[in-house]
């Protein structure tokens, strides 16, 4: 469904009044993402994962300079007008804050508008209780719900216009371990239902149970792509020796000192 092949991206950057230098920050990435999979894309902070994800949505900012390709169903997304080309590409994004739900309308009103903007019947009621939230959630202001019911109503947003693939930006960052699931068990229910999730996030023990495959990023490089079920016992099963690395550094496998 998803192709990135040999990505980089950098950023053009003034170092005076008319020099400018370029500044990489990812650097020959190539991946794949099939209907029916769940991609989790891991990495600390500036590793790249968001910077992937803005490129597959086309929102990188006019000093950006993208090499290489991504291709969405075999169409190309890079070159030429590139916000055109996702038009019609059925490519949904789960955003990372809650602040992007508008605080001055109900949670159903903007749910709503998203399935307006998609072409698709409003369905509030219907799509609230596929996320498993209660009829009167569509009664509430953004701040009126907590962190996992707003992930839910953007979830909810995302899925509207029944898009193929999602891309979601750390969509469980600060929610507790009941609500955290809930919202990667939706995301995997996504995936089984023969569409695609490419699941950005820093929390590895988290979101293997719900990938298929982990690509591990590391200052902007890639630095391991793994089946999920190889992350067990002492990480022999893994090919990168990152991977291995980060696996066996967890809490829960002893954070041993030579990870």
């Amino acid at each position: 469904m998803l192709t990135v092949r040999d990505l980089s991206i950098g950023f053009r950057r003034y170092t005076g009044l008319f020099r400018q230098t370029q500044v990489t920050r990812l650097s020959g990435l190539t991946l794949t993402l099939d209907a029916g999979e769940v991609l989790a894309v891991i990495g600390g902070s500036g590793a790249g994962k968001s910077l992937l994800a803005h490129a597959v949505l086309g929102l990188l900012p006019p000093n950006a300079v993208l090499r290489g390709q991504i291709a969405f169903r075999g169409q190309p997304l890079t070159g030429g007008d590139y916000p055109a080309a996702l038009r019609g590409r059925r490519i949904a994004l789960v955003p990372q804050q809650i602040s992007h739900l508008d605080p001055m309308a109900r949670a159903g009103r903007q749910i709503g508008w998203a399935a307006r903007r998609a072409g698709a019947a409003a369905a509030v009621p219907d799509r609230l209780a596929a996320l498993g939230l209660p009829p009167g959630a569509a009664r509430l202001y953004p701040g009126q719900l907590s962190g996992g019911m707003a992930r839910r109503v953007l979830l909810a947003m995302a899925q509207a216009g029944a898009p193929d693939l999602l891309v979601a930006d750390e969509p469980t960052a600060g929610l507790d371990p009941q609500n955290r699931r809930t919202v990667l068990r939706l995301l995997r229910d996504h995936a089984r239902q023969g569409g695609a999730v490419l699941l950005i996030t820093h929390d590895l023990t988290a979101a293997l149970p719900f990938a298929d495959r982990v690509a591990i990023l590391d200052n902007g490089r890639m630095a391991g792509l793994e089946a999920a079920r190889d992350f067990r016992g002492d990480g022999a099963a893994l090919a990168s020796a990152h991977a291995r690395a980060l696996w066996r550094a967890l809490p829960e496998n002893g954070f041993l000192a030579d990870a």
